[in-house]
Order: structure tokens, then sequence, then C-alpha cells
């Protein structure tokens, strides 16, 4: 790219000086076949820059391209290893790394021509004409000046913009996917008040911005039209004093008009306007996606504890690792001895066996907030999970069951104490199978989103595993394990949920976490789900989303303050006023449905 720039400096370059040979050896001179001779070179010149210019463009793709890809790569790796999703990352994904690609791009293509023009006609114009030098090197100091000023203000209400964008993205974004829960609660003056006040935000910041960005016409007057003005203002004593020909006035015209003028403006455009959204777009990908991995922060914290995880080990996020509803198994485990601390991951992958050689859970003194200064989600739970258990998990609303199961899968780490399944300090990749509530589908044949976590499995293992789970009438309707789901949001999220179960029931997983995952199935279909894995050689953890998923569990845990109480579903009524409570609400509440896929 730098050496078509080059090339592409020509014109800038030989402009006043073939004007000023075309005017005084030519036309002044009498003789117009000269002048026209000059006049010829120019455009030659000008055919060799756009030959130059055209030439650049896949070396200009060369360096945008893969810089888009990086990004991409980056933003999605971040919201996949995220415990909850983000809407703002869908802002981040389309219109920031969007903006980060089309703002390179213009900024090296213009840029280099810029560049090239003010180099190249300050160096013809020192060639052509020295002495009128000051009158444009001075206002363009003065100008430099000035706009560096302006960056410092420039860039912060840039990212003002940005910030304030983001924001309204992700109200906007938890808002339309709480849609029925907004309804339902009839909150929807509230929430339309919060998006109106976003939006109200919004656009101050772009108004802020558009006062600052319209101070670059000062820079333009300065550096592009001072010079034009200082040598029409200088020209009648330049050339009574024959400091200058008309043929070099002419020439120092065209250097000063035809290429400083505009690129001081172009200059000014660019640098004030497309660099510092580059620079702002950039920063802010850049901190939203290495902010938030499972943090250091967390880790420093978790040290604090007497039996925690040395905070030297690598416990981060592997995303290569990361699929989907679950995670493939690369961890062995072993016995956890009373009162030793987790140790990380072996990397060898893992094999489940006879029900006796499932993994116990171990969780210490473990406490989990959402950010610094949050309220903690959970606050000291100490909870022992024998192996091969079925355990239930139940809670109010915000109690923390969800967390409780991103820490069991790793993809979160506790803000203190530890977590420990089997030995093995959990992490993406590890012995746990996490089947959230939102069930993944990806396109590609069914047997692929089936076989997704156990590749090598056998076709009549497969075939097993659909039909005791009661997914054979959706597993044919599709067409069989060969065909192909072009549009996964065809299915219903009942179906969805059903495919992802049977992918973590074939999983290698000796440890399964249903968050929920049973919701949009019938209380017949999940009894029958529940039976299938808690026969399932390994331990269970069901997230319950009704009192029947409790009364089928070996003990049940209950959340509530932070706090966690694990006894069997009958000592828990009488342990527990709480528990009574919930169980008399789904008790009542219980729907009456047909077996099958809820719609």
């Amino acid at each position: 790219m730098l050496a078509w720039s080059g090339v592409e400096a020509l014109p800038p370059l030989v402009s006043g000086l073939f004007v000023s040979a075309a005017v005084d050896q030519g036309f002044l001179a009498g003789r117009p076949g000269v002048g026209l001779a000059w006049s010829g070179g120019f455009g030659a010149a000008m055919a060799v820059r756009a030959f130059a210019t055209r030439a650049g463009f896949p070396h200009l793709a060369a360096v945008v391209e893969p810089l888009r890809d990086a990004l991409v790569e980056r933003v999605v790796r971040r919201a996949l290893a995220r415990p909850t999703a983000d809407p703002a990352d869908i802002a981040r994904l389309t219109e920031q790394v969007e903006s980060a690609r089309q703002l390179t791009a213009t900024l090296l293509r213009t840029l280099r021509g810029v560049g090239v023009t003010l180099v190249a006609a300050l160096i013809g114009l020192t060639l052509l004409a020295p002495a009128v030098l000051p009158l444009v090197l001075l206002p363009l100091a003065v100008s430099g000046l000035l706009f560096v000023r302006l960056l410092r203000p420039m860039v912060a209400r840039r990212r003002a913009v940005v910030l304030a964008e983001e924001r309204l993205a992700a109200e906007a974004g938890r808002a339309l996917h709480g849609l029925r829960d907004v309804q339902a609660t009839g909150t929807g003056d509230q929430v339309a008040r919060a998006l109106l006040g976003a939006a109200d935000a919004s656009a101050a910041a772009s108004r802020a911005l558009g006062r600052a960005s319209a101070l670059r016409a000062l820079v333009v007057a300065v550096g592009g039209r001072l010079p034009v003005l200082a040598v029409l203002a200088a020209a009648p004593w330049l050339l009574a004093h024959r400091a200058l020909t008309p043929g070099e006035l002419l020439g120092v015209a065209t250097y000063v008009v035809q290429q400083l003028d505009p690129a001081v403006r172009t200059l000014a455009g660019t640098v004030g306007g497309w660099l510092l959204d580059l620079a702002v777009v950039l920063d802010r990908l850049a901190t939203t996606t290495t902010a938030d991995r499972p943090h250091d922060a967390a880790r420093a914290t978790a040290t604090a504890h007497p039996l925690a995880p040395d905070p030297r080990d690598d416990t981060g996020v592997r995303y290569t690792d990361v699929r989907y509803t679950g995670v493939r198994c690369s961890a062995t485990t072993s016995d956890l001895a009373p009162g030793a601390a987790p140790t990380t991951a072996t990397g060898r992958p893992h094999r489940p066996g006879p029900a006796g050689s499932a993994p116990d859970i171990r969780l210490a003194g473990v406490r989990f907030g959402h950010g610094e200064g949050a309220v903690p989600v959970l606050d000291g739970i100490d909870v022992a999970v024998r192996a091969g258990e079925h355990v239930a998990v139940v809670g109010p609303s915000g109690a923390g069951k969800s967390t409780l199961a991103a820490l069991l899968a790793g993809v979160v780490v506790p803000t203190a104490g530890w977590v420990a399944v089997g030995g093995v300090r959990p992490e993406p990749g590890g012995p746990v199978a996490l089947v959230p509530q939102e069930a993944y589908v990806f396109p590609g044949s069914v047997r692929e989103n089936l076989a997704w976590l156990a590749p090598d499995v056998t076709d009549d293992r497969l075939a097993a595993a659909v039909a005791l789970l009661g997914a054979e009438g959706l597993v044919a309707r599709l067409g069989g394990p060969g065909a192909a789901l072009l549009d996964p949001s065809e299915l219903s999220a009942g179906e969805r949920q059903l495919l992802a179960l049977v992918r973590a029931y074939l999983s290698p997983a000796p440890v399964v976490v249903l968050d929920e995952a049973t919701c949009h199935l019938d209380p017949v279909a999940e009894e029958r789900i529940e039976r299938a894995f808690a026969a399932r050689p390994g331990t269970l953890v069901v997230v319950a989303h009704r009192i029947s998923s409790a009364v089928r569990a070996d003990r049940v845990l209950l959340l509530d303050g932070g706090r966690g109480l694990l006894a069997r579903h009958g000592d828990l009524q009488v342990l527990s006023r709480l528990y009574r409570e919930l169980v008399g609400h789904w008790l009542g509440s219980a729907p009456r449905t047909s077996p099958g896929l809820a719609s």
C-alpha cells in the first residue's frame, strides 16, 4: 500500500511545476504546443495515479478483512463465555465490528491519499517557489495546534455516544426478550420510560459531539483557506519584485487551491471524525471483550478461603471447548479427601464408568456476586453432594439457582470459596454437562445436533437414547437422524429442549446439570426425562421447575438469602417454612396438560 501510495503522489508533486512550465515556457512564450505538452504530461500523471489507486485495493482488503474476522471471533468468544446473554453483544457484533471494518478501510484509503498529497504538494511548492513557504507553513502549523487541542474533548464525546448507544441497545434487547414478563406484570409504562430515558441520553450525547465537531471548521479555515488568502494578498508584491513569474504564481495557486486546501479539509474531517470513531470503537471492543473473563479479581478474592485453589493455576474459560448446551469432558475425577482443596483438570478425556465411579460435588464457603459492590447472590454455601446422587435445587426467584448451575459447570468462578467436582475445580471442558433453559439447536443434521458432545456414538446407542427420552416422534417428524435442520427457529422451544436433552444424555459427562431444562415440556415428558437421567450412570442436579422434580430427587437443596439447606423432601417440609410455602404454591398452580411437548 505504501509503495502504490508513492506512485499516487506523482500528480500532486508535479501539478504546480507542470502548470508553471506550461504558462512560462508555452502559452506566454507564444508556443502553445509546448504548453499543451506540459498539460498532457500532467494528464498522463493522473492516469498513472488512477492505475495505482486501483492496484492498491487488494492490499487494502488484505489488511481490513483479517481485522474484521479477528474482531468477530473475539466478540463471539466473549459472548459464549458469558453465563448469561448480554444484549449489548448484538450491537458489538453488528454495529461496532462493522464500523471498525469500514472505518479502517476508509481511513487507510483516505489518509493514504491525503498524506501523500500533502507531502508531495509541499515538496513541489518548495521546488517551485521557496519564497511563499512562510505564507503556507505558518497557517498550517497554527491549524495543527488547534486540531490537537480539539482531539481530547472530541474523543471523550465520541466515547459517550458509543456508550449511550450500547445502553440503548441493551435496554431495548432486555425489554424485547422479556416482553411477556413485562406484559404479565403490567410494567409496560415503566419500561417505556426507561427506554425513552436511554434514547434521550443517546440524543444528548450526539448533540454534544456535534458541537465539538463544528469546531473543525475553524481548523479548515486556518489551515486550508488562510494560505490561499495569504498568497493572493502577497501576489502583487511578489510579481512586482520578480520573486515569482506569472507561471510560478499559477503553479503556487495550483498547489495551494487544488492540493493543500482539499487535503487539509479532508484530513480534518477524517482524523476528527473517522479516526476518532475507530479509536473509540476499538477501545470499547477491547474493554468489553477482556474485562469479563472469569475474573482475576474473583480468583484473587477466592484465595482468602484457607482451602481455596492456587490462583496461579490457569482456570480461565477454554473457548474452544464450549459446545452450545454442554461441554466436552476433558478432566479426570478423583475422590476429594476431607478438607482438601480441588485440583486443576488434567486434560485427559473422561469416560463414564459404573455408577460407583461418579464424582462427588463439594462447595465450600462459596460466595458469588455479579460485579463489585453488588449484593452476593450466593453467600457462604457449604454443600456436599454424594457421587451418583440425584439432587433438586429449589428456591424463590433470584435465589441463585442458575448461578449455582453455572458455578458447577465452571462457566463462572466464585468470588470466594471453592467448588470441586470429583476433586477437580470445574471449568468448561470439565466433567459437567449443563443444559440451560433456553436450548440451542444449530443448523446441520439431526444427528450432528444429538451427537455433538459424543461424535463417536453408535447409531444403536443414539436410537436407544432418543427412544428412552421420548424423542422418537420428534426425530421421525424431522426426517430421521440424517435429516437436515436448515432453520432451527422453526422448532418450538419444547422441541429444542428435547434435542438438547438427548445431546446431554449421550455425552460422556459423569455429571449433568439441568437448569430448568424441561420447563417447556409437560409434566409427563419431564418425569420420563428426569427418571432416565437419574438412571444414567453419574450424578444429576436438577434446577426444579415443578414440585414433582423435588419429590423424585434423593435430596433437595433449598436456596434462600444466599444460603443453602440440603435435606430430603420430607425433612425440608419440617425444617423450612419457606419450603412448605413453595410446595403449597407449586401444588396450587400445577397446570393440567396432556402428555407430549408443550406448545
